[in-house]
């Protein structure tokens, strides 16, 4: 076992979260999981850069956020810290900004907790989310989120590892409930529309995690906020969503296999 991790972390078995760390580039990742990495990246060369796509739409919406005042962050599915994390964005732009990571991984939590160390505007929770309850309550006890305020919930890349038999709908229902209108709500998720074989065949792979992707239609995406207010430009391909410049689009955005988008929790009756 290396030195510092827990010892409850199984080596034997690849992580999504460690081959997520591989293909952005970090050093928190084993042998095992850049095996099926490189596996996965010989039958779909673009995944890397699918990787970093996500991350983009993510910067991107938290800016978004900012601007729209939000100052306290939820991010459920975090991953292990890389260059560009949420804190990272939001403290950037405002010195204030708390911000609680959530995530299933005993590595992603224990490389974030190291991390963090001494940025007291920052909290890490160990949990699952098929446990939004625990998640709330948890949060809660840090005190970082004043649950009676606008927050921005963020779910990037996480949804999809709920399968279907899991009811991801009345999670998603259950973050929902607990957040005070004007809140925003961040998704994205892998799809299987649009896509070649090739990349519906590397997403299989993910089976031999512990965490397979279920690949949704847009339609199922949108679901997933509720009657929150989907905001411009919608539910799109994540290279589409806001990007910061027409450059950064090319001509085939649907390449990255999944769909990013954000949803305002609205005044009843606003």
């Amino acid at each position: 076992m290396p030195d510092g991790l827990p010892t409850e972390i199984d080596l034997t078995r690849p992580s999504a979260a460690r081959v997520y760390d591989y293909f952005l580039g970090g050093a928190h990742n084993f042998e095992i999981d850049r095996q099926l990495a490189e596996q996965i990246a010989s039958m779909t060369p673009n995944l890397a850069a699918t990787m970093r796509s996500g991350r983009d739409f993510l910067r991107r919406a938290v800016r978004v956020l900012l601007d729209a005042g939000i100052d306290q962050f939820l991010d459920i599915g975090s991953g292990i810290p890389t260059v560009g994390n949420v804190h990272e964005v939001a403290q950037g732009a405002n010195p204030k900004a708390q911000v609680v990571y959530v995530d299933i991984d005993p590595v992603a939590v224990a490389h974030s907790r190291d991390l963090l160390a001494g940025n007291e505007l920052t909290g890490v929770i160990h949990a699952d989310l098929r446990e939004p309850e625990r998640i709330l309550a948890e949060t809660r006890q840090l005190g970082l989120i004043d649950f009676s305020r606008p927050m921005g919930i963020l779910l990037a890349g996480v949804v999809h590892f709920i399968p279907d038999a899991d009811r991801p709908d009345d999670i998603l229902a259950t973050l929902r409930a607990a957040a005070a209108p004007g809140s925003f709500l961040v998704i994205s998720h892998s799809t299987f529309e649009d896509q070649p074989q090739e990349m519906l065949d590397a997403q299989r792979l993910s089976a031999r995690t512990a965490t397979e992707i279920t690949l949704r239609s847009r339609a199922q995406i949108t679901g997933f906020f509720g009657d929150w207010t989907v905001v411009d430009p919608g539910v799109v391909h994540m290279p589409l969503w806001r990007p910061d410049s027409p450059s950064d689009v090319d001509e085939h955005p649907e390449r990255f296999g999944a769909f990013g988008g954000v949803a305002r929790y609205d005044q009843p009756g606003g």
